[in-house]
């Protein structure tokens, strides 16, 4: 949601009427932005924090393949009907111009499948992952990390390459009939769908991030990443003036997805970084997760400070390595503010991500979602150690800096209002 809401905000600064189509509980935060708001119907109104309460099953699923299947057939394509049915009443309502949604938003290409263009909005899809078609390239790649000839078909693109497990030709079976229902025939892989059945699809990154292809369809565009949104009403802890004291500052997070538990990345380190001279920022962006690093830590070290939720575009610029599980947004953030780092991921598409940073020489993958202690030592001492992972980082921030992706969003948009 967050790229969602920070186009919504700058579409509203620009003078255009905007309606923030979402769960419920983001009505005070698309309102807080001048835009109008209509909540998905009561079935697909879904909290993504009470998704334990309401599927007490999924916790028992392992990050990957079973976890994800699991994720699209009870909320992204389960919920399908429900979402199309209450755009269709919505562009009753409000006869929009231009539809921007995430990949996720299916609704995207069962509107792209179904209505002929003159009869339905230009359709735009933000890429928020990386780029999952499978390669059909070998050529050669000036990076930090290229893969050699004989690992390119694993390199980064595993999942397009090993054999489809059997969960997610189950799962391709139960969207397409699902598509068909709403009268649209999906001639594409499920995860493929999003890129290749929307007018435009924007990846929120440069080129430099992503893996080389030839296979890019006509409507593939990048458009560098979003500008952090600013955090101006976050007040600073006492601790704050200590990112500015001369230690290495060491931020450490599993984002806003992945971090039910702590003890997956953000408790490892504190552990492996304890006796460093190093000052380290566990942002565990959950309101109770300082007191569950206290449950987890009785002694927590003498330089680790416990935040909740704590803005990007404030503590990374004071960041010498960011610790992540491979969120596609923090990791963008990171090298937006020229932070090299170290990722830890196994869920959603975290693995994909850190390949990705291995690749462009940017950090250290882990290659796993639960690392050892004194992996996480290493990898962090060797980041700090080695000036080529921020050299590295520089080059992509300065190669982000050539980009306007608001202004790209704005062209197809005032585009479409024209047409």
């Amino acid at each position: 949601m967050s790229p969602v809401l920070t186009v919504a905000a700058e579409l509203v600064r620009r003078g255009h009427e905007v309606v923030v189509y979402t769960g419920s509980r983001f009505e005070e935060h698309a309102l807080a932005i001048g835009a109008r708001f209509q909540a998905l119907p009561p079935e697909a109104d879904l909290d993504d924090r009470e998704f334990d309460k309401l599927y007490p099953v999924r916790a028992t699923l392992p990050p990957g393949p079973a976890q994800l299947a699991f994720d699209f057939e009870n909320v992204f394509v389960g919920h399908l009907p429900a979402q199309v049915r209450g755009l269709r009443a919505l562009l009753a309502e409000f006869p929009a111009d231009v539809i921007i949604g995430e990949l996720g938003f299916l609704s995207i290409p069962v509107l792209y499948l179904s209505t002929p263009p003159e009869q339905r909005p230009t359709l735009v899809t933000l890429g928020t992952i990386p780029v999952l078609l499978p390669r059909q390239d070998t050529a050669a790649v000036d990076a930090g990390t290229e893969p050699a000839p004989d690992e390119q078909a694993d390199s980064g693109d595993a999942a397009q390459h090993a054999e489809v497990p059997d969960i997610f030709v189950q799962l391709q079976k139960f969207t397409e009939a699902t598509f068909e229902s709403l009268g649209a025939t999906l001639p594409d892989p499920l995860f493929q769908a999003p890129l290749q059945r929307t007018d435009h699809y924007l990846q929120l990154t440069v080129p430099g991030f992503e893996f080389p292809r030839d296979n890019l369809p006509a409507n593939f565009r990048f458009v560098g990443m979003l500008p952090p949104a600013p955090g101006r009403d976050h007040v600073e802890p006492a601790w704050w003036p200590e990112l500015s004291a001369g230690r290495p500052v060491v931020v450490v997070t599993q984002g806003t997805v992945a971090n039910v538990d702590l003890n997956e990345l953000v408790i490892p380190t504190l552990r492996a970084l304890a006796d460093l001279d190093v000052l380290v920022v566990a942002a565990t962006a959950r309101e109770d997760g300082p007191d569950l690093v206290r449950q987890a830590l009785p002694e927590v070290p003498d330089n680790v400070r416990l935040a909740g939720f704590v803005p990007f575009d404030r503590l990374l610029p004071h960041a010498d390595v960011l610790v992540t599980n491979g969120g596609y947004g923090g990791v963008q953030t990171a090298l937006y503010h020229e932070v090299p780092l170290v990722v830890a991921g196994a869920s959603e598409d975290k693995p994909e991500v850190a390949d990705r940073v291995e690749w462009t020489g940017t950090g250290v993958n882990l290659r796993t979602g639960n690392p050892e202690v004194a992996d996480l030592r290493t990898a962090v001492q060797t980041v700090l150690g080695d000036p080529a992972y921020r050299s590295r980082v520089e080059v992509l921030a300065k190669e982000i800096g050539q980009y306007q992706p608001f202004d790209a969003i704005a062209e197809i948009v005032d585009g479409a209002a024209g047409r």
